[in-house]
């Protein structure tokens, strides 16, 4: 059978759309993950690329901590899970810019909503959303007295954005900057 010159425009005509809503349909994508490790193990909140291991002051908590940065590109899960168990002490949002999340300034400029988890153990923990440049809409599924477990999922950020872990200084780092994390699957840092 002789494909028509129609009907071959029409293809050409509608091979973006399918494009796009491939890229869509792959992008809301959440598939389940296997939880490692115990309560001092820290998990990644989300797929994506370690960007900052750094000191830094928690502007949440107002204490000097260790900063952990996952970056998500368009391509990444953009499901938040739980790095820790524990409970959620308190929530924040704070309405911001759109700069791209790859850079340091986002952390400080960006759309973002924090909580403070208090773990199993006994250390705060504050896991920061921080929104993108093309990211516009940050969901969060928690309020403070929730309990969460390691790997569930609380919140979701789309497209393209990054979460900022403050954790106590003296945790042990067992990934490195540059590296590839899955959320839930991979073990960012251990707590003392």
């Amino acid at each position: 059978m002789a494909v028509t010159a129609t009907a071959f425009a029409g293809w050409l005509i509608a091979s973006p759309l399918w494009l796009v809503f491939a890229f869509v349909l792959q992008f809301f994508r959440d598939p389940p993950r296997a939880v490692p490790g115990d309560a001092r193990s820290v998990l990644s909140p989300a797929d994506g690329r370690i960007v900052a291991i750094e000191p830094a002051r928690d502007p949440w908590l107002a204490r000097d901590c260790l900063k952990i940065s996952v970056f998500m590109n368009v391509f990444n899960v953009h499901s938040n899970r739980s790095p820790v168990d524990g409970e959620v002490r308190q929530r924040w949002y704070h309405a911001g810019a759109f700069v791209n999340a790859a850079l340091a300034k986002a952390s400080t400029e960006n759309e973002r909503n924090a909580l403070h988890i208090r773990t199993v153990t006994g250390h705060d923990v504050t896991c920061v959303q921080v929104a993108g440049l093309i990211a516009r809409r940050i969901l969060c599924y928690v309020e403070a007295g929730a309990a969460l477990v390691r790997g569930q999922r609380y919140g979701f950020i789309r497209f393209g954005s990054r979460v900022d872990l403050y954790l106590p200084s003296d945790v042990r780092i067992c990934v490195a900057i540059g590296d590839k994390v899955r959320a839930t699957t991979t073990l960012l840092a251990e707590l003392p």
